[in-house]
């Protein structure tokens, strides 16, 4: 039931009073609001008010650096460096994203590093940031170890998401962004609040046998999607964006962690695309054979990615953002509270 509906900026005022309320700069608390907010906006609560908790966790531990001002640096290549400095990545990435955008408009295709963050969120927002530039993009990075990979019943992998993103001309772009774990982490401890048994599949128990009790999952592995394919994919990425970028794997970050309820620590990979300076001298405009191919899926019957999420955000841009009276209660509690409350 919803109680309270909260337009963006009221929300994203209250979540920035909170995190400077514990501790962390003006900086770092309206980059992580703003994520938080587009994550309740599109109405994903996974990727919502809910990690604020985790957040607030990673902060009393000491485990983040609250006033970290991130470092940008590049040598006249096509890679942009960010060091975060032991910070939340949405302000890394926020500092480099326009140097990113330069230098893939000069070179055609450039990369962002990051190193040394905190990463707690979806990677939707900065996927759009770039779209929103006219350029195509992907992001990705590990996590902590929790995912067995296929075949295997430990924990190894992340659940490591992935995204990317193409610019539509007057639309909303053509994302998607997904964890390589069947479901992510937060979707799990969502069914263990709520007391529902997760879908078969999803996750196994310590001793490698399958399990659908969200408890048992969150203290034994989940699984990557597609098998073998999505476990390929996940080892991807802990190569591109933990090994090749030097910095921490998913086991790496685990241990270094020493928890799995506080965000993890490592690094991220962007890399982003000027389609126009790819096509060029080629015949026809990839941007509008780009629209021939979604028609094409659309006329179909079928749906693009990330479209559930642009239809609740234009119904939640101009109507406000539900809240149950729960969650506005637990809003209340961390701005009353601060650090206590975890």
């Amino acid at each position: 039931m919803t109680d309270t509906t909260l337009s963006h900026d009221e929300l994203n005022e209250i979540v920035i009073r909170i995190f400077e309320g514990a501790g962390l700069s003006p900086l770092n608390a309206s980059a992580l609001a703003r994520v938080i907010v587009a994550g309740e906006g599109d109405a994903c609560k996974s990727h919502g008010i809910y990690r604020i908790e985790g957040c607030l966790r990673t902060i009393k531990a000491g485990k983040v650096t609250p006033d970290a001002v991130p470092q940008v640096s590049h040598d006249e290549s096509a890679i942009v460096r960010v060091n975060a400095g032991g910070g939340f990545s949405n302000a890394a990435f926020d500092a480099g994203a326009p140097l990113l955008a330069e230098r893939c408009r000069a070179t055609g295709i450039a990369a962002m590093v990051i190193n040394d963050c905190t990463h707690f969120a979806a990677l939707w927002p900065e996927i759009e940031a770039l779209t929103d530039m006219g350029l195509v993009a992907m992001a990705m990075c590990p996590s902590y170890a929790s995912v067995a990979p296929a075949g295997g019943t430990d924990p190894l992998m992340g659940t490591n998401p992935f995204a990317f993103g193409w610019p539509r001309a007057g639309g909303d772009p053509y994302v998607f962004d997904f964890a390589t774990s069947v479901a992510a982490r937060g979707e799990i401890e969502l069914h263990r609040r709520a007391g529902t048994p997760l879908p078969e599949g999803w996750a196994i128990a310590p001793d490698g046998s399958p399990t659908t009790d969200p408890v048992t999952a969150l203290a034994g592995a989940m699984l990557p999607f597609g098998g073998h394919k999505g476990s390929a994919i996940s080892t991807m990425i802990e190569l591109l964006a933990g090994v090749m970028i030097g910095d921490l794997t998913s086991p790496e970050a685990r241990d270094a962690l020493g928890s799995l309820s506080l965000a993890p620590a490592h690094g991220e990979l962007i890399i982003a695309f000027d389609p126009a300076r790819f096509a060029a001298g080629r015949p026809g405009d990839p941007m509008a054979r780009a629209e021939q191919l979604f028609e094409a899926i659309l006329g179909q019957g079928a749906r693009l990615p990330s479209q559930r999420r642009f239809k609740a955000r234009a119904e939640t841009l101009p109507e406000g953002i539900p809240l149950t009276a729960s969650e506005k209660k637990l809003l209340d509690q961390f701005l009353v509270q601060g650090l206590d409350a975890v």
